[in-house]
């Protein structure tokens, strides 16, 4: 068995050292961090623009404005000094221009400013493109630089602009109630109205006099592109300006398919071309520079969202496909096209692996038998939102968002020799923007540590532990077990806002964390075992785990052990309840009570399908054999619930179900319920009700702080 590893942070890097004027962390800290956006280079190579949301607490309220920094790196500044709350910045091809999407009007509206590329400055007013009464967001420049394709919510039905705002305001009227003719009537958070996402082009002399201007590319009955948690483009628009490919799902029943397809359509409007050929979902298409090769992301099996995404390329004259990630075991995440000369392209792309996301290249000619290449295999990070620019310097520059455990999202590069021929590694990583430098700095943050055990069927797994600020080995501390959701996630080397290991940990606590079978990282086969097997693995894995931690770090006092999850992880939490009786309490987020019920409450079909094989009528056993409210007499662990109301992946009814029970076996359990919030917990006070009210029920129970020497 390995012994503990620590896991490389980059805390040396961005010049985070520990000093003893440093503090745990808090929450009102964790709400001061800037939260840093995707990279947006200037054509020219010189700046990079993107957008940052600060979230004001007392408030209650998050806004985005636009900052941008030189490439090499340097002092970051706002970029436009209104107040407006400001995203998703694009330059136009000569850099002379920038589009982005605002919130100045209601709704959302594209606008534009000049761009002066040798100060990095705006010019003039800046002034709105698009006026549509549906709202506009999600613009990109066509690569000549004489349109601009955004998205609009919109009705089907509706042939124009004052016929989509004529029904909007129908539903304005006092009559609240909605009819429904089919699924996908609400979905995550928020009930459909059975209106349309369709990509529109504008011309980019258009403005905001001109309501009508824009023209429908997608009309019809179905998204484009569809619902998406954010990440990557769906669309894009190849070289030579004349096409559009997209991403849309045109399955009779929604709710039931995760099969998504690639089209692709003429810019000045016809018949739309499918092109993608897999049964599962395709999406992200991105042309290559030269315009030769078509690249997406590809799922082989319907109706799973959690198979291995491959990095597909189609050569354009041919029509031929090849699948360049035949041979490798991960996902592909973000991708890029790279340009280093006119006869030599690549592709990066990120991928999670064991805890990081590195990145990789390869390409559109390598044979599938080729492993991807990984840019400084000595230099671990969590990287995303990868974006190329082939000037600057001398040099060709890949930019990513880079994260860890200590610290949220900040924008490094890396550089490549001019006019590279040959399989890139690239030159040293460097840290271009340091927003949250000067408040981590006065933060006593730990370091992420691995460690593996044997879990179910004695395969390897790997967990992660987190300690407390100030930490003791003479002392003994509680734990606080967190379980992870999906099911196929994963913990690892990365930030978050909603769980945060390190918040947890410096309440006092040693924070522990396993990616049991079903996680993703670690190839597609681990991921898979847990689909038809809630409860057996991935419980046989935290229990082993849990073993492992207690018996092997002494400063763990096993006698105060707190178990806390979300979405499967609530699940989980659930489970535990019926099945062992070693935590001191519990903390339910979001998690499926009855198995049954769930089903007929959520809004994407296929999931509960793909993990328990079929419908509860078809397969009525399989979703008792796993259903936490069967199990319920054995309750006996004081539990937490927590629901939103506008929870759709997990209907509210989940959860009070769960407390309903609870209160009449008398076990010790209280209720957190958010009106106002969905699956997540987003609003800046309800999060800190949120971690308040997790802490307080997680001290009540199992204390805090280190105490007394472990011999």
């Amino acid at each position: 068995m390995k012994a503990p590893v620590m896991l490389a942070v980059f805390l040396a890097a961005t010049a985070f050292a520990q000093t003893s004027q440093e503090r745990p962390f808090t929450f009102e800290d964790m709400m001061a961090l800037k939260r840093v956006g995707a990279p947006v280079p200037s054509p020219d190579g010189k700046w990079v623009v993107f957008d940052c949301e600060d979230v004001d607490l007392e408030a209650n309220t998050k806004i985005s404005h636009l900052w941008i920094v030189p490439a090499s790196g340097g002092e970051s500044r706002r970029l436009n000094p209104t107040p407006n709350h400001e995203e998703r910045a694009r330059f136009s091809p000569d850099g002379k221009r920038l589009i982005w999407t605002s919130k100045a009007t209601d709704p959302t509206q594209i606008w534009m400013c000049d761009f002066e590329p040798e100060s990095g400055q705006l010019i003039g007013k800046p002034h709105q493109v698009t006026s549509i009464s549906t709202g506009a967001d999600g613009a990109i420049w066509s690569p000549d630089g004489k349109n601009i394709v955004f998205v609009s919510a919109v009705y089907p039905d509706c042939k124009d602009d004052a016929f989509n705002k004529q029904c909007d305001e129908e539903l304005k009227k006092k009559v609240k109630a909605k009819i429904f003719s089919r699924l996908f009537y609400r979905h995550w958070n928020a009930f459909t109205e059975f209106k349309r996402s369709h990509l529109f082009v504008i011309s980019a002399d258009a403005d905001a006099s001109q309501p009508n201007s824009a023209r429908d590319l997608t009309p019809g009955d179905h998204d484009v592109p569809p619902f998406n948690l954010g990440g990557q483009d769906m669309y894009a628009i190849s070289p030579d300006g004349q096409e559009v490919a997209y991403t849309t799902n045109i399955d009779e029943v929604e709710a039931t398919s995760t099969n998504n397809e690639i089209f692709i359509v003429p810019m000045a409007g016809g018949s739309p071309k499918k092109i993608s050929i897999s049964s599962g979902s395709d999406s992200t298409p991105l042309y290559s520079p030269d315009g030769e090769y078509l690249a997406w992301r590809s799922q082989a099996r319907a109706g799973f969202e959690a198979d291995k995404w491959r990095l597909f390329v189609q050569d354009r004259q041919s029509g031929k496909m090849r699948d360049l990630t035949e041979k490798f075991d991960r996902s592909v995440g973000s991708f890029c096209w790279a340009a280093f000369s006119p006869t030599y392209e690549l592709l990066f792309f990120s991928a999670e692996d064991h805890g990081e996301a590195g990145v990789y290249s390869l390409g559109p000619f390598y044979s599938p038998l080729d492993p991807p290449e990984k840019l400084d295999q000595n230099f671990p990070l969590h990287a995303d939102d990868l974006a190329f620019v082939a000037n600057g310097e001398n040099h060709e520059q890949l930019f990513c968002t880079r994260m860890s455990i200590a610290c949220p999202n900040e924008i490094w590069r890396t550089l490549f020799p001019h006019n590279q021929t040959k399989k890139p590694h690239g030159y040293a990583w460097e840290q271009t923007t340091h927003m949250n430098d000067a408040l981590l700095s006065k933060i006593d943050m730990q370091p992420l540590e691995s460690f593996t055990f044997k879990g179910a069927n004695d395969e390897e797994v790997q967990g992660f532990m987190v300690k407390p600020p100030g930490f003791d080995p003479n002392k003994k501390y509680p734990l606080e077990f967190l379980i992870h959701g999906g099911p196929q996630g994963a913990w690892g080397n990365e930030w978050s806002y909603r769980w945060n290991p390190e918040l947890f940990a410096a309440n006092g606590y040693v924070v522990v964390m396993i990616n049991f079978h079903g996680s993703t990282g670690y190839g597609q086969k681990f991921t898979d075992s847990i689909s038809g097997d809630w409860g057996g693995k991935p419980y046989v894995d935290l229990m082993k785990g849990l073993d492992y931690v207690e018996k092997t770090y002494s400063f763990i006092d096993k006698n105060r052990v707190a178990a806390l999850g979300a979405s499967y992880g609530g699940y989980m939490a659930n489970w535990l309840l019926g099945h062992t009786d070693r935590f001191k309490c519990i903390a339910s987020h979001d998690g499926v009570f009855n198995t049954e019920s769930a089903y007929g409450t959520t809004d994407e079909l296929w999931f509960p399908e793909w993990e328990f094989k079929d419908p509860p009528w078809k397969q009525r056993e399989l979703y008792r054999k796993f259903s936490p409210h069967l199990f319920a007499d054995k309750f006996k662990t004081p539990t937490l619930v927590i629901h939103g109301q506008n929870d759709y992946r997990l209907d509210v009814s989940e959860g009070f179900q769960l407390f309903t029970t609870l209160q009449r076996l008398k076990v010790p359990s209280k209720m957190l319920y958010f009106p106002d919030e969905g699956h997540w917990v987003l609003k800046p006070q309800n999060s800190r009700l949120w971690y308040k009210t997790v802490n307080d029920w997680v001290d009540q129970w199992c204390g805090g702080r280190g105490v007394g020497p472990t011999n």
